[in-house]
């Protein structure tokens, strides 16, 4: 089980649980106690242009983020999203032209620098999720010429969802012209996230990360037959709110429904689900 931590600036009232640097440190010494092996990270970003440039910065948010992290257990690996969403002044994924299409060499190229990026701040796997094909391929390309040969790559493989409201709004990753699925793959369309999913390995993908978690055990069986691949379901946002929520009378997070579906998940072939609610999970099985 993969542990994401949502990091912003300062301290927020958001619509998930978020984390500043300055806590990441015990947050981290308490997954260690809990035995859980790895982090998802996600950082926001007060800087934004139309080239998502601020996100290959050396210490922008994420890269002090994996720096806190990595500082604080080295042994537990830290996974980053390599994407623009919150580096656009529009909120794409993807950098546009002139014309407001999206620019795919531009895109490969930020993007792959932003992974060497992560890298350099220490992180073990970075995830291309803009869904744009040929930043996997940019992205090894880039690891490589830069010496982190051994950093993994997990793209994302996106259906389309409104589960990921919660997240988009946490993170100022909503798009200014509403709903992006320029590049995600419609729920209907199974054939098409499995044939993506196989072009990424073929990219150079270590490992892929499935999204939403809660609609993918079909895909998740179908791929583990082609593919050797680990696969990694992400547990997004709006099955966090709505699978788990605080119990008024003891203050926990009764997370019962999370754990049915991670161990239905298990069966289906997952190496491992990743989830906000890593912490409150790993303190239920250990009660």
């Amino acid at each position: 089980m993969s542990m994401v931590l949502l990091v912003t600036e300062e301290e927020a009232d958001r619509p998930m649980p978020t984390l500043t640097v300055g806590q990441i440190p015990s947050v981290m010494r308490q997954a260690r106690k809990l035995g859980i092996r790895s982090v998802k990270v996600f950082a926001e970003s007060t800087e934004r242009d139309n080239a998502g440039e601020f996100s290959t910065v050396p210490d922008a948010l994420m890269a002090r983020a994996v720096r806190a992290a990595k500082e604080a257990e080295p042994e537990i690996a830290v996974m980053t999203e390599t994407c623009l969403c919150s580096y656009t002044d529009t909120g794409h994924c993807y950098v546009t032209d002139r014309n407001g299409r999206p620019d795919i060499d531009a895109t490969i190229d930020v993007t792959s620098r932003q992974a060497v990026t992560h890298a350099a701040a220490g992180a073990d796997i970075v995830g291309p999720a803009s869904m744009v094909l040929g930043t996997t391929k940019g992205a090894r390309r880039a690891l490589n010429e830069t010496g982190h040969e051994s950093v993994s790559i997990m793209p994302h493989v996106i259906f389309w969802s409104s589960l990921y409201d919660g997240f988009r709004l946490t993170m100022g990753a909503t798009p200014k012209a509403g709903v992006d699925r320029e590049f995600q793959i419609s729920p209907g369309k199974p054939e098409q996230f499995i044939d993506t999913s196989l072009q990424l390995v073929g990219d150079g993908a270590d490992m892929l990360l499935l999204e939403p978690a809660l609609f993918s055990a079909d895909v998740l069986t179908g791929l583990k037959q082609r593919t050797l691949a680990p696969l990694f379901p992400f547990s997004v946002s709006g099955e966090y709110t709505t699978l788990s929520h605080v119990d008024s009378e003891t203050g926990k997070r009764d997370v019962r429904r999370l754990v049915e579906l991670f161990t239905m998940l298990k069966r289906a072939g997952a190496e491992a689900s990743i989830t906000y609610a890593a912490l409150d999970i790993a303190r239920y099985l250990n009660d």
